[in-house]
């Protein structure tokens, strides 16, 4: 067992992995956790098993900020196959038969679509990882089961339609945190009166990584047979992921008692419920809060941006 748990060391930093199809979240983290041997990691939001792109992964210090990432605007492509139901809203469920789908005009999509965009409710699917009474969703659903949910706000920032080919609609979205892709393709097919799934879904930002470079599995495989410097290369400092957040420099003495537990003087802070806290020009030292008597508090202090050790 000694060397079973002296297999993994400790691994700090994000990595942009390109999840692919078929996979969960989880086995995605677990795959990339064992290529990288790291000790401690968590990923900051799940995407369904038929979905791919991208998934910010935490390792080590990492892990203090990952709520942080789950907060954040993300966007999507995907492709909504008119004409059929799902009993999970996509691709992996038990599809409906067919039907005909009418030969929708340019602008009679654009009139449905221009309805989801701003604030709207969503009724959360069944085939989520909500908890109801304690339980997940989703494991009373493969019971077949359903329970009332009750709606949530969320905001569609873009809905553009990108291709139309025969019954298949590509989208392209940009949307508020626990936006459901899955339920607002089945509300736009509702709409459109001819039903709705999705039969393919791409995440392709995560705020603030936007068009980002991401690694597959196998090319982490790759970069971990040429050694831990190729592998290690792979990983974005943390305080990458904050990059939406104010940065605040303090000097020697205010970043001293900082790290001590204590709100310190840090002349005018900037309008924000997180900010991210430096030791002169470079030195991440975490998240803060400001304090109503003006002064910043530690929030989540890390002890290593990027690296092993």
């Amino acid at each position: 067992m000694a060397r079973q748990r002296n297999r993994y060391r400790p691994v700090h930093g994000v990595l942009l992995l390109d999840k692919p199809a078929g996979m969960t979240s989880n086995a995605a983290l677990q795959a990339a956790r064992r290529i990288f041997r790291a000790a401690k990691a968590g990923h900051t939001g799940s995407l369904d098993p038929l979905a791919t792109g991208l998934l910010p992964l935490c390792f080590g210090e990492a892990t203090k900020i990952s709520s942080w990432l789950l907060e954040s605007d993300k966007a999507y492509d995907t492709v909504a196959r008119l004409g059929q139901r799902s009993t999970t809203g996509d691709a992996d469920g038990e599809l409906s038969d067919a039907v005909s789908v009418p030969d929708f005009s340019d602008e009679e999509i654009e009139a449905v679509l221009a309805r989801f965009r701003g604030e709207i409710e969503q009724i959360p699917p069944m085939y989520s990882a909500i908890r109801k009474d304690g339980r997940r969703l989703y494991e009373l659903a493969r019971k077949g089961e359903e329970v009332e949910r009750e709606p949530r706000q969320v905001r569609i920032h873009e809905l553009t339609p990108l291709e139309r080919k025969g019954n298949e609609l590509r989208l392209h979205v940009r949307c508020s945190k626990g936006t459901y892709i899955r339920t607002l393709v089945e509300d736009i097919g509702e709409a459109l009166g001819c039903g709705a799934h999705v039969a393919a879904l791409r995440r392709t930002e995560v705020q603030p990584f936007v068009e980002p470079r991401m690694w597959t599995l196998e090319e982490l495989e790759q970069r971990a047979e040429q050694g831990d410097a190729a592998l290690l290369e792979t990983l974005l400092p943390i305080d990458r992921a904050l990059e939406h957040l104010p940065a605040v420099h303090l000097g020697e003495d205010a970043a001293y008692y900082l790290l001590q537990g204590q709100p310190v003087q840090a002349g005018r802070l900037p309008e924000s419920a997180g900010l991210r806290l430096y030791r002169g020009e470079d030195a991440f030292l975490g998240i803060g809060v400001p304090t109503e008597d003006l002064r910043v508090a530690p929030k989540r202090l890390v002890h290593r941006n990027v690296g092993l050790g």
